[in-house]
């Protein structure tokens, strides 16, 4: 089978790992801070704040800008559930902004007509939360401005799309927003196996969010509440996670850092190719928006119904059975039976739904070979030809 998407570890980075395991500290020792700083200093970024995950990373986001209950959180619904989850942590509520139709996005102008009707109702969000779907970013700039306009917080969902740029700037830089977050997960552009990373340039922010990925613990006096009683205080002065990323991880992912342009340019080189060699077939490539450098984290088609008669489970289910690891990014949040919970019915973001019934994602990683893309390709034809 070859998966949609897989890790790429060399032996620089299991001799990085093994040297940590041979060290003193397996967690909470120099390697976090090391690659905190390697991660900011790539993105132009003042401080990062590394955590376990992407998802505990929005989690100490939305609590760091003071979202709680009686707020509304904003998000897109083509994103994973953890975009949305991070609000409802928090007691908030949240909402969906339908997608752009090109790039897949939240889109902007949806945003600014659900806002100008929020204003109306007094229901105006306490924070949006763009994803760049597959690494390219959102439209920050008119985001942004939106923010300026209506005074909402923006937290960047940049978990696919480190090593990308808006604007010829690197995503993750925060120029446009008040926190970005990338993944570390195994099938996103670098890994640490498990992790992720909260940017900001804001120090305060950072500060709460370093308190809260580690029970709320200080050992600053200066945050103290009154001189330590010896050099092995510390204070709990907040109510905290366990959300700390290991000193094991951390290795890998500073030795992931030395490949990543190459990863990306890598996946530039796949998506081009794609390009070539689906021009032919019923399907919609990817389209990329001139302000953007995509991270290429996942490459997703869409089938044209006029031009195949074969529908999207039968074309997924005959590139399954070909050995084709295909996948589906995202069911719209909202369709979730959790989400039908809350009360979001069908219909809630029409473009959202016409994207998932009509996308699939090939694979793209950087270990993908020439004769394996070919493969996807063939296959492809084959389960779209009438």
């Amino acid at each position: 089978m070859i998966p949609y998407g897989r890790q790429d570890i060399s032996d620089a980075d299991i001799r990085a790992v093994v040297d940590v395991l041979r060290s003193d500290f397996l967690t909470q020792g120099p390697a976090v801070p090391a690659f905190e700083r390697s991660i900011a200093d790539y993105c132009g970024t003042q401080h990062a704040v590394a955590v376990n995950s992407a998802t505990s990373a929005l989690h100490i986001a939305c609590l760091a800008l003071g979202v709680g209950p009686g707020d509304i959180v904003w998000t897109t619904p083509i994103t994973f559930v953890a975009s949305a989850n991070c609000a409802l942590y928090c007691g908030a509520q949240i909402d969906f902004v339908d997608i752009d139709p090109r790039t897949y996005n939240l889109s902007a102008v949806r945003l600014a007509e659900k806002l100008s009707q929020a204003e109306a109702t007094g229901k105006l969000p306490k924070a949006v939360i763009p994803v760049h779907l597959c690494g390219q970013p959102c439209d920050m700039a008119g985001i942004h401005a939106l923010s300026q306009r209506y005074g909402f917080k923006i937290i960047e969902d940049a978990s696919h799309a480190i090593g990308g740029k808006y604007k010829s700037e690197p995503i993750g830089n925060c120029r446009y927003s008040d926190i970005t977050v990338f993944s570390f997960h195994p099938v996103k552009i670098i890994t640490t196996g498990e992790g992720g990373m909260a940017l900001t340039n804001n120090e305060n922010l950072a500060k709460r969010m370093q308190l809260l990925r580690s029970h709320g613990i200080t050992r600053d006096a200066v945050d103290m509440t009154h001189a330590p009683d010896g050099p092995w205080y510390y204070q709990q002065i907040g109510l905290g996670y366990n959300y700390r990323m290991t000193d094991i991880q951390a290795a890998l992912g500073m030795s992931q850092m030395q490949r990543l342009d190459e990863f990306v340019a890598k996946r530039h080189m796949l998506a081009k190719r794609y390009i070539e060699l689906l021009a032919a077939l019923p399907v919609v490539t990817p389209w990329q928006h001139s302000d953007s450098y995509s991270g290429f984290h996942l490459y997703v088609i869409r089938l044209e119904p006029g031009e195949t008669s074969k529908a999207q489970r039968e074309v997924f289910e005959a590139l399954r059975a070909a050995g084709i690891g295909v996948n589906l990014h995202y069911i719209p949040v909202y369709r979730q039976p959790y989400y039908e919970q809350l009360g979001f019915k069908t219909g809630h973001c029409p473009e959202a739904e016409q994207y998932y019934a009509e996308a699939i994602s090939l694979p793209l990683y950087t270990t993908l070979t020439e004769a394996q893309q070919n493969q996807v390709v063939t296959s492809l034809r084959e389960a779209t030809s009438i």
